[in-house]
């Protein structure tokens, strides 16, 4: 049923919204990869799954809170889904959560995914995340922080990027990342030059340089 809908929901909005176009720095050269995405609220998400060239091969890191039905209220509620204060919160907190329950996981469930955990269970995303390269195929990850509704830090999350290192030793070759800014207003997903994790040095060393481009990638800078 959630692969069923996910499916005529992704064909309704090509259908019924506006297209995206693809601008790419430097051609495309097909192979495992990662894709960093900015989030743009909830339109970076949608829009590289349902409207992005390469969805098909595409597989998206999800939080594991959004996957099981009862975390997903708890999850809503602390991730800005609408604004503190506003005159509508009381209404929003109390039914919104439970929507969320009921449709979002059988959805995401449906889809290709590499679920997101936040504790020791952190080494289950490394390893599928792993075997998604080593099919060929591309990851997807949003790393900005919220810092508020609709908003992000400047900076984003970097504990991802040791699967550089995890899949240098997995398969000899370095990670290439792509970072790609959506850009909604202009209808375009904005790829910039890929990012690639260098295996000859050690992680720390190259954290905050990797962090600093892929950053400025998201941007569209």
């Amino acid at each position: 049923m959630g692969k069923r809908f996910y499916r005529l929901a992704g064909g309704l909005i090509r259908l019924l919204s506006p297209r995206m176009r693809v601008e790419w720095e430097e051609p495309f050269e097909d192979g495992p990869c990662v894709f960093v995405v900015n989030h743009a609220g909830a339109i970076g998400p949608v829009d590289m799954m349902v409207k992005f060239p390469l969805r098909d091969k595409c597989n998206p890191w999800i939080n594991n809170g959004m996957l099981e039905a009862k975390e997903v209220p708890a999850y809503v509620r602390q991730d800005y889904w609408w604004k503190p204060g506003s005159f509508f919160e009381p209404v929003l907190t109390a039914t919104v959560p439970y929507l969320a329950a009921a449709v979002i996981p059988p959805i995401l469930r449906s889809v290709k995914r590499v679920p997101v955990y936040h504790d020791q269970r952190i080494m289950l995303t490394l390893r599928e995340s792993i075997r998604v390269l080593r099919r060929d195929e591309y990851l997807v990850i949003f790393p900005e922080q919220p810092s508020g509704w609709l908003s992000h830090h400047g900076w984003i999350n970097t504990g991802w990027l040791r699967l550089g290192e995890l899949w240098y030793k997995a398969s000899g070759r370095a990670l290439k990342l792509y970072p790609v800014h959506v850009d909604y207003k202009n209808r375009v997903f904005k790829i910039a030059a890929p990012v690639w994790y260098d295996p000859a040095r050690r992680f720390r060393d190259q954290e905050n340089e990797l962090a600093e481009k892929l950053a400025k990638g998201l941007r569209g800078e």
